[in-house]
């Protein structure tokens, strides 16, 4: 039987598996560098199944009947989900001062529905789509119309506390004290959010290359997908991009993190000039059948 503080070493031969592995099942790709992080935080599973060898492992997940929650677990360890409420506060002013208001007016131009559907891709604890909430509460233009947010993540675990919707100290570090005293209650030293912020949210599990599951999520006028897709490789960043642009409806928004953009991998979107910050737009189609 295997210690758990047991240390085996991980062959470059079974790390080029198991690198493999995951980059095919998440489109996470770990470089020769990263390494001594799968053995790290790998090694623990050969303990957890009794296993001698990351050979065994990759056999395991490869082909035992628990390979896909073995993948699920694989997923908790590997990805960073350092997250807290109102992160990259200029973008969020964006938003919620100008590209808010612009997206009613359009509708309501159109005579379109009072309805407004937002994708929060990758939400990890739920720091993101709660946020996202209150602001769309904090809208006067919104009032009476039908809201809804979806947050998905690879990690099953943070999506539990994103469930959850309770949090500590640290998750308000950039957090003004208004929404702190309006949407959350203290319990037991921590904050839960309150329900008509939650009722706004559904929390479920997604993983950004299943194309077919994307598709059944429906279609959004804005998607956020901040500090996600740093983390693939320019093909899996491709495929991504193209599956949200499918998803947007004409005239839609794509917000990425600050330290990401479109360029090299996709000419789909058009860059918008915010007074508070640039985001990406999904052109939309004229009754010409230009673009405006």
């Amino acid at each position: 039987m295997l210690a758990a503080d047991q240390a085996i070493e991980m062959p470059d031969e079974e790390f080029r598996l198991l690198r493999d592995l995951v980059y095919a099942h998440s489109g996470l790709y770990f470089g020769d560098d990263a390494k001594y992080l799968l053995e790290k935080r790998l090694g623990r599973r050969l303990a957890t199944h009794q296993l001698k060898s990351y050979r065994e492992y990759y056999q395991f997940l490869k082909f035992n009947r628990k390979r896909e929650q073995e993948l699920e677990e694989i997923m908790d360890l590997l990805t960073t989900n350092e997250t807290y409420f109102f992160r990259e506060s200029y973008q969020l002013s964006a938003f919620s001062d100008e590209i808010l208001p612009e997206l009613c007016k359009r509708k309501l131009a159109a005579g379109a529905s009072r309805r407004i559907r937002i994708w929060s891709a990758g939400c990890s604890s739920g720091e993101e789509p709660y946020t996202i909430a209150m602001l769309l509460l904090e809208q006067a233009c919104l009032q009476g119309w039908q809201l809804e947010i979806i947050g998905t993540d690879i990690s099953q675990r943070v999506l539990q506390q994103a469930r959850r919707g309770i949090y500590g100290r640290s998750a308000f570090r950039m957090t003004d004290d208004y929404y702190l005293m309006k949407y959350f209650e203290q319990q037991d030293g921590s904050f839960r959010i309150i329900d008509r912020v939650r009722q706004l949210v559904s929390i479920s599990y997604l993983n950004l290359l299943d194309r077919t599951r994307m598709a059944m999520l429906g279609s959004f006028d804005l998607i956020f997908c901040r500090n996600v897709i740093i983390y693939f490789d320019l093909a899996v960043k491709k495929q991504v991009v193209a599956s949200f642009h499918g998803a947007l409806q004409d005239g839609g928004f794509l917000l990425l993190g600050h330290s990401e953009s479109l360029m090299n991998i996709s000419t789909l979107f058009t860059l918008r000039h915010y007074k508070n910050d640039m985001v990406y737009q999904k052109p939309l189609l004229s009754a010409a059948g230009g673009v405006p």
